[in-house]
């Protein structure tokens, strides 16, 4: 059975972002899911001195390790200033120093939502245009503005238009 890895960006403990990721995992069919949280990779914040002193993390290794066992990477996206959250780019970069190529060309849905009516279009540019070069094969993406109005814990995403759109997507993505 193939494999999907699904986390929201961000080290809230409510976060809709990994609400969508979850949702959106779901929405494939035969498919087993295993569920990041950013909380469980919490290390100190990358340097290089810090790299030269106690070497990369173990905590580091365990998540190149976890998106290398994917088959398709669902990863949504919270959006800080018009940027990643902080908690994601620490374990990026850590991450990054075990290979460059991070995402080890895994087939990868880029996502974001917001509760304002961009829905983290900013990050989500920032990801589509960056990720590649560090290995990343996007498949699609997908923003959720507007996320309390538009998505129930219980039902997912309840604006037809945008349910269809990932729905689109979702369909349109072999792996």
């Amino acid at each position: 059975m193939k494999k999907i890895i699904a986390f929201g960006a961000s080290s809230s403990k409510t976060s809709i972002n990994k609400q969508l990721a979850i949702y959106t995992a779901n929405q494939f069919k035969n498919i087993a899911i295993e569920v990041l949280d950013l909380n469980d990779y919490e290390m100190p914040i990358f340097s290089v001195d810090k790299e030269k002193e106690s070497g990369i993390p173990q905590l580091a290794h365990d998540f190149f390790s976890k998106i290398g066992s994917a088959d398709l990477l669902v990863i949504s996206f919270a959006e800080h200033n018009g940027a990643y959250s902080a908690a994601f780019k620490n374990i990026f970069d850590w991450s990054s120093r075990i290979n460059a190529k991070t995402f080890q060309e895994k087939p990868t849905l880029l996502l974001s939502t917001s509760p304002g009516p961009r829905g983290g279009s900013s990050v989500l540019e920032i990801v589509k245009n960056r990720f590649p070069f560090q290995g990343a094969l996007v498949k699609g993406s997908f923003s959720l503005p507007s996320f309390h109005q538009n998505f129930e814990a219980e039902k997912g995403i309840i604006n037809e238009e945008y349910k269809n759109q990932l729905d689109e997507i979702i369909n349109a993505i072999e792996f």
